[in-house]
Protein backbone atom coordinates (compact mmCIF):
# COMPACT_ATOMS: atom_id res chain seq x y z
CA UNK A 1 0.00 0.00 0.00
CA UNK A 2 0.98 3.40 -0.78
CA UNK A 3 0.56 6.83 0.99
CA UNK A 4 0.81 10.15 0.03
CA UNK A 5 3.63 12.34 0.92
CA UNK A 6 1.52 14.46 3.35
CA UNK A 7 0.62 11.12 5.37
CA UNK A 8 0.37 11.67 8.69
CA UNK A 9 1.20 8.33 10.77
CA UNK A 10 0.27 9.60 13.92
CA UNK A 11 -2.81 10.26 13.07
CA UNK A 12 -3.61 6.93 12.30
CA UNK A 13 -1.71 5.91 15.48
CA UNK A 14 -4.02 7.62 17.20
CA UNK A 15 -7.08 6.57 15.55
CA UNK A 16 -6.00 2.61 14.65
CA UNK A 17 -3.03 2.20 16.98
CA UNK A 18 -5.22 -1.04 18.43
CA UNK A 19 -4.34 -2.46 15.64
CA UNK A 20 -0.42 -2.30 15.74
CA UNK A 21 1.16 -5.66 15.63
CA UNK A 22 2.61 -6.25 18.96
CA UNK A 23 4.12 -9.95 17.52
CA UNK A 24 3.07 -11.69 15.22
CA UNK A 25 -0.99 -11.89 16.12
CA UNK A 26 -1.87 -9.32 18.53
CA UNK A 27 -4.46 -7.54 17.11
CA UNK A 28 -6.24 -6.06 19.76
CA UNK A 29 -9.37 -3.96 20.57
CA UNK A 30 -10.25 -1.10 22.83
CA UNK A 31 -8.09 2.33 23.81
CA UNK A 32 -4.72 1.95 24.72
CA UNK A 33 -6.03 2.40 28.50
CA UNK A 34 -8.93 0.25 28.14
CA UNK A 35 -6.00 -2.84 26.49
CA UNK A 36 -3.80 -2.27 29.68
CA UNK A 37 -6.54 -3.01 32.33
CA UNK A 38 -7.91 -5.89 30.02
CA UNK A 39 -4.56 -6.94 29.53
CA UNK A 40 -3.18 -6.55 33.35
CA UNK A 41 -6.72 -8.41 34.70
CA UNK A 42 -6.28 -11.19 31.79
CA UNK A 43 -2.55 -11.81 33.03
CA UNK A 44 -4.01 -11.65 37.03
CA UNK A 45 -5.96 -14.60 36.38
CA UNK A 46 -2.99 -16.60 34.91
CA UNK A 47 -1.97 -19.70 36.82
CA UNK A 48 1.18 -21.18 37.00
CA UNK A 49 0.05 -24.08 35.07
CA UNK A 50 -1.70 -22.15 32.24
CA UNK A 51 1.77 -20.98 31.33
CA UNK A 52 3.25 -24.64 31.60
CA UNK A 53 0.77 -25.52 29.38
CA UNK A 54 1.36 -23.18 26.88
CA UNK A 55 5.01 -23.43 27.14
CA UNK A 56 4.45 -27.10 26.45
CA UNK A 57 2.49 -26.12 23.29
CA UNK A 58 5.45 -24.88 21.95
CA UNK A 59 8.44 -26.88 23.09
CA UNK A 60 8.72 -28.13 19.64
CA UNK A 61 9.09 -23.99 18.22
CA UNK A 62 11.39 -22.96 19.93
CA UNK A 63 11.92 -19.74 18.22
CA UNK A 64 7.65 -18.81 18.97
CA UNK A 65 8.70 -20.24 22.23
CA UNK A 66 11.47 -17.74 22.79
CA UNK A 67 9.27 -14.73 20.96
CA UNK A 68 6.16 -15.51 23.69
CA UNK A 69 8.24 -16.16 26.79
CA UNK A 70 10.02 -12.50 26.13
CA UNK A 71 6.52 -11.06 25.82
CA UNK A 72 4.71 -12.98 29.17
CA UNK A 73 7.88 -12.25 31.15
CA UNK A 74 8.66 -16.14 31.53
CA UNK A 75 12.87 -14.99 32.34
CA UNK A 76 13.53 -18.74 33.42
CA UNK A 77 11.95 -19.82 30.14
CA UNK A 78 14.26 -17.39 28.17
CA UNK A 79 17.59 -18.53 30.19
CA UNK A 80 16.90 -22.35 29.41
CA UNK A 81 16.49 -21.39 25.35
CA UNK A 82 19.26 -19.15 25.04
CA UNK A 83 21.52 -21.57 26.69
CA UNK A 84 20.40 -24.57 24.21
CA UNK A 85 20.73 -22.26 21.19
CA UNK A 86 22.16 -18.68 21.56
CA UNK A 87 21.21 -17.74 18.00
CA UNK A 88 17.72 -17.85 19.29
CA UNK A 89 18.19 -13.97 20.81
CA UNK A 90 17.91 -12.62 16.90
CA UNK A 91 14.75 -14.46 15.54
CA UNK A 92 12.21 -12.47 14.95
CA UNK A 93 8.29 -13.00 13.86
CA UNK A 94 6.66 -12.09 10.65
CA UNK A 95 6.72 -8.49 11.38
CA UNK A 96 10.48 -8.90 12.02
CA UNK A 97 9.73 -8.10 16.16
CA UNK A 98 12.52 -9.67 18.17
CA UNK A 99 12.29 -10.85 21.29
CA UNK A 100 13.97 -7.57 22.40
CA UNK A 101 10.88 -5.72 20.74
CA UNK A 102 8.37 -7.70 22.81
CA UNK A 103 9.99 -7.27 26.31
CA UNK A 104 10.61 -3.91 25.88
CA UNK A 105 6.91 -2.59 25.23
CA UNK A 106 5.68 -5.00 27.45
CA UNK A 107 7.81 -3.53 29.94
CA UNK A 108 9.39 -6.69 31.15
CA UNK A 109 13.07 -5.09 32.31
CA UNK A 110 14.52 -7.98 33.69
CA UNK A 111 14.08 -10.18 30.22
CA UNK A 112 15.26 -7.34 28.40
CA UNK A 113 18.19 -7.14 30.47
CA UNK A 114 18.61 -10.78 30.19
CA UNK A 115 18.73 -10.75 26.40
CA UNK A 116 21.18 -7.71 25.93
CA UNK A 117 23.53 -9.97 27.73
CA UNK A 118 23.20 -12.69 25.29
CA UNK A 119 24.14 -10.56 22.49
CA UNK A 120 21.17 -9.12 21.39
CA UNK A 121 21.39 -5.96 19.11
CA UNK A 122 19.85 -2.89 20.78
CA UNK A 123 18.77 -1.39 17.48
CA UNK A 124 16.66 -4.17 15.59
CA UNK A 125 14.06 -2.69 13.00
CA UNK A 126 10.73 -3.98 12.35
CA UNK A 127 9.72 -4.48 8.50
CA UNK A 128 7.74 -0.83 9.81
CA UNK A 129 10.87 0.47 11.14
CA UNK A 130 10.57 0.15 14.91
CA UNK A 131 13.34 -0.46 16.61
CA UNK A 132 12.64 -1.67 20.92
CA UNK A 133 12.67 1.95 21.90
CA UNK A 134 10.03 3.18 20.37
CA UNK A 135 8.30 -0.03 21.18
CA UNK A 136 9.07 0.98 24.79
CA UNK A 137 8.22 4.87 24.34
CA UNK A 138 5.32 4.07 23.02
CA UNK A 139 3.40 2.08 25.80
CA UNK A 140 6.01 4.14 28.30
CA UNK A 141 8.18 1.68 29.58
CA UNK A 142 10.53 4.08 31.25
CA UNK A 143 12.35 1.57 33.05
CA UNK A 144 13.31 -0.15 29.36
CA UNK A 145 13.40 2.86 28.19
CA UNK A 146 16.63 3.88 30.46
CA UNK A 147 18.11 0.49 30.55
CA UNK A 148 18.08 0.96 26.54
CA UNK A 149 19.39 4.10 26.25
CA UNK A 150 22.54 2.82 28.80
CA UNK A 151 23.18 0.47 26.06
CA UNK A 152 23.34 2.48 23.39
CA UNK A 153 19.62 2.41 21.69
CA UNK A 154 19.62 5.00 19.25
CA UNK A 155 17.52 7.79 20.65
CA UNK A 156 17.13 9.73 17.15
CA UNK A 157 16.24 6.78 15.44
CA UNK A 158 13.10 7.31 12.73
CA UNK A 159 10.59 4.76 11.76
CA UNK A 160 9.74 4.34 8.00
CA UNK A 161 6.99 7.17 8.97
CA UNK A 162 9.92 9.25 10.43
CA UNK A 163 8.85 8.94 13.50
CA UNK A 164 11.28 9.19 16.75
CA UNK A 165 11.09 7.71 20.31
CA UNK A 166 10.24 11.58 21.24
CA UNK A 167 7.20 11.49 18.41
CA UNK A 168 5.82 8.63 20.01
CA UNK A 169 6.52 9.28 23.75
CA UNK A 170 4.68 12.58 22.67
CA UNK A 171 1.48 10.92 20.51
CA UNK A 172 0.55 9.08 23.53
CA UNK A 173 1.35 10.83 26.77
CA UNK A 174 -1.54 10.51 29.09
CA UNK A 175 -1.84 12.71 32.08
CA UNK A 176 -3.59 9.77 33.97
CA UNK A 177 -0.02 7.34 33.40
CA UNK A 178 2.64 8.84 35.75
CA UNK A 179 5.12 6.96 33.38
CA UNK A 180 3.68 9.28 30.20
CA UNK A 181 5.32 12.10 31.95
CA UNK A 182 8.38 10.53 33.33
CA UNK A 183 9.45 9.11 30.16
CA UNK A 184 9.21 12.38 28.39
CA UNK A 185 11.30 13.40 30.70
CA UNK A 186 13.64 11.22 30.91
CA UNK A 187 14.30 11.32 26.85
CA UNK A 188 13.71 15.19 26.93
CA UNK A 189 16.78 15.32 29.78
CA UNK A 190 19.16 13.47 26.64
CA UNK A 191 22.30 15.03 25.68
CA UNK A 192 21.79 13.94 22.52
CA UNK A 193 18.67 14.38 21.55
CA UNK A 194 17.76 15.83 18.22
CA UNK A 195 13.81 17.32 19.13
CA UNK A 196 13.62 19.26 16.01
CA UNK A 197 13.29 16.03 13.50
CA UNK A 198 10.18 16.09 11.87
CA UNK A 199 8.08 13.00 10.57
CA UNK A 200 7.04 12.10 7.73
CA UNK A 201 4.63 14.59 7.47
CA UNK A 202 6.18 17.09 8.94
CA UNK A 203 5.67 17.10 12.74
CA UNK A 204 7.79 17.61 15.64
CA UNK A 205 7.37 15.87 18.96
CA UNK A 206 6.69 19.19 20.44
CA UNK A 207 4.03 20.38 17.98
CA UNK A 208 2.17 16.65 18.55
CA UNK A 209 2.64 17.16 22.03
CA UNK A 210 0.56 20.51 22.14
CA UNK A 211 -2.26 18.69 20.09
CA UNK A 212 -2.49 15.53 21.73
CA UNK A 213 -1.15 15.16 25.40
CA UNK A 214 -1.18 17.09 28.42
CA UNK A 215 2.42 17.61 28.97
CA UNK A 216 3.75 19.78 26.10
CA UNK A 217 5.16 22.10 28.60
CA UNK A 218 7.92 19.28 29.56
CA UNK A 219 9.27 20.75 26.26
CA UNK A 220 10.37 23.66 27.53
CA UNK A 221 13.24 21.64 28.66
CA UNK A 222 14.63 21.77 25.05
CA UNK A 223 13.44 25.14 23.62
CA UNK A 224 16.75 26.57 23.35
CA UNK A 225 18.14 23.80 21.79
CA UNK A 226 15.49 24.21 19.42
CA UNK A 227 14.98 27.87 18.69
CA UNK A 228 18.50 28.87 19.19
CA UNK A 229 20.03 31.30 16.46
CA UNK A 230 23.78 31.58 15.75
CA UNK A 231 25.48 35.06 16.74
CA UNK A 232 28.27 34.36 14.42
Amino acid sequence: MEFPEDFNQLELLNTHGHLIPRGASSLWTGSKDDEEEVEEEDEGDRSEEWYLEKEETLKDKPKELILWAAENNRLPTVHVLLTADPSLVHCCDEDDYTPLHRASYSGHVHVVSALLSAGSRVNPRTIDGWTPLHSACRWSRITVVSLLLQHGAELNAQTNGGLTPLHLAASHASSVKTDSANTLELLLSQRHLKPGLRSSSGETASEVARRSGPHHFLFEMVEDCVNVVSMS
